[in-house]
C-alpha cells in the first residue's frame, strides 16, 4: 500500500507497571480504586497503531514498555527514526477530587521546528475526534514539553478529557472510547497527509490471511494477537507460530479451528457488531469486552479475563436492574443496546 512511505510515531504518556505517581483519578465510586492515566493513554495508543496498520502506513511504537521512560529517552528514540509525524496520548486532571472540568483539547508546540505544520496536524486530530467522541471541545493550544518542541517531526498531543471528571474518568476504561479515539487520530492523521482512510468497521477491506500470507494486515493480525495475550511475533510474516497463535484464539472463542483468518475470525479480533448474545460459560473476546464495558459502568467484575462466569453473571444482572431491563443474567441485544450506549 503506497501509505507505507510516511512513518508514524504513535507514543502514550507515563506508565502503568509500575504506575506513574500522581497520574491517576481520585477514588472512583462502585470500583472503589483508582483509574490511572496510562491504563487509557496506552489502550488508545494500541487501537491508534492498529488503525494506522489497516491504512497501510509504517508505524514505530515509542514506548512499547509498561513502565514509564523517561522524555529525554523517548526524544532520543524518535529523533532517530526520521518520522513523518508523531502522535501523542494523554488525559488531563484539574484538582485532586471530581469535579466539573471537562473536554478534549490538542497541542502542538511552536518551538518545534516544523511548528505550522505541526499546528495543522493538531487542527486535523481535533476536528475528527470532537466529531467522533461527543467530548466538548476545549480547542487546539499550544504547549512546549519535549516530545512537541524538542522533537524534530511534526507533532501533536492530545489530552482526551480529564481525570477529575467522574464520567470522563469512566470514559478512560470504557473500550468504545478507547477505540475512538484511537480511531479518530488516525482518520485526523489521513486527512493531515491527503489520503484516504479506510473505516475500521468494513470487512470487506479484510483480507483471507493463512500461512504464507505477507501483508500489512498480517501486521494488524499479529498486533492484535500480542495485545490480546497470545504468543506471536510482530513481523508482517504468516508462519506457523502466527498460524497456532490464530487457532489458539478460534478455539477460546468457539470458532473454526483451521489456522485461517477470514471475516468471522476477524470480527472476533476486532469485536466488532453485532453482538453475539452470551451467558455464564461463554469465553472469548465478546466476554472480555463485556467485562470492560461493565467496569465502566462502575459495576467491577474482579478479574477481566474473557471468561463469563458467576461474578460476571451477577454484575450484569446489577447492570440489568439499573437499566430496568430482564434481569436474567443473558446478554442479548436489549443489554448490549444500553451497555454500548455513549456515557
Amino acid at each position: 500500500m503506497a501509505n507505507d512511505i510516511y512513518y508514524i510515531g504513535a507514543n502514550d504518556e507515563h506508565g502503568v507497571n509500575p504506575p506513574t505517581p500522581g497520574k491517576r483519578t481520585p477514588i472512583v465510586p462502585g470500583l472503589n480504586r483508582v483509574i490511572y492515566e496510562n491504563e487509557f493513554n496506552r489502550a488508545a495508543k494500541g487501537y491508534f497503531i492498529e488503525a494506522l496498520m489497516r491504512n497501510g502506513f509504517s508505524v514505530f511504537d515509542v514506548k512499547p514498555e509498561m513502565y514509564d521512560v523517561s522524555i529525554s529517552e523517548r526524544i532520543r528514540r524518535i529523533n532517530r527514526q526520521n518520522l513523518t509525524l508523531l502522535v501523542t496520548f494523554a488525559y488531563n486532571a484539574y484538582g485532586t477530587s471530581f469535579n466539573n472540568s471537562s473536554g478534549l483539547e490538542t497541542f502542538y508546540s511552536p518551538s518545534n521546528p516544523k511548528a505550522a505544520e505541526s499546528r495543522r496536524l493538531a487542527e486535523n486530530l481535533y476536528a475528527e475526534l470532537i466529531q467522533g467522541t461527543q467530548q466538548n471541545g476545549r480547542g487546539v493550544k499550544t504547549l512546549d514539553v519535549g516530545v512537541l518542541s524538542n522533537v524534530n517531526c511534526v507533532s501533536s498531543l492530545i489530552e482526551a478529557g480529564f481525570m477529575t471528571n467522574l464520567r470522563e474518568a469512566r470514559l478512560m476504561i470504557n473500550p468504545l472510547f478507547q477505540t475512538e479515539v484511537g480511531e479518530e487520530s488516525c482518520h485526523g492523521v489521513c486527512n493531515y497527509l491527503g489520503v484516504s482512510y479506510i473505516p475500521r468497521d468494513n470487512l470487506s477491506v479484510y483480507p483471507l490471511l493463512r500461512v504464507g500470507s505477507r501483508n500489512n494486515f498480517v501486521y494488524l493480525l499479529q498486533f492484535i494477537l500480542s495485545r490480546s495475550g497470545y504468543r506471536v511475533s510482530v513481523d508482517g510474516i504468516f508462519g506457523n507460530g502466527t498460524a497456532t497463535a490464530v487457532q489458539n484464539f478460534q478455539r477460546r472463542n468457539g470458532l473454526t479451528v483451521d489456522g485461517i483468518v477470514g471475516n468471522n475470525t476477524w470480527k472476533y479480533l476486532l469485536t466488532l457488531p453485532p453482538y453475539p448474545t452470551i451467558r455464564q460459560g461463554a469465553k472469548g473476546s465478546y466476554v472480555t469486552l463485556l467485562q470492560r464495558l461493565l467496569e465502566s459502568n462502575l459495576i467491577p467484575v474482579g478479574t477481566i479475563d474473557g471468561d463469563f462466569g458467576t461474578r460476571t453473571t451477577n454484575a450484569v444482572k446489577t447492570f440489568q436492574q439499573n437499566n430496568n431491563l430482564t434481569v436474567d443474567g443473558i446478554v442479548g441485544n436489549n443489554t448490549w443496546a444500553k451497555l454500548t450506549q455513549p456515557i
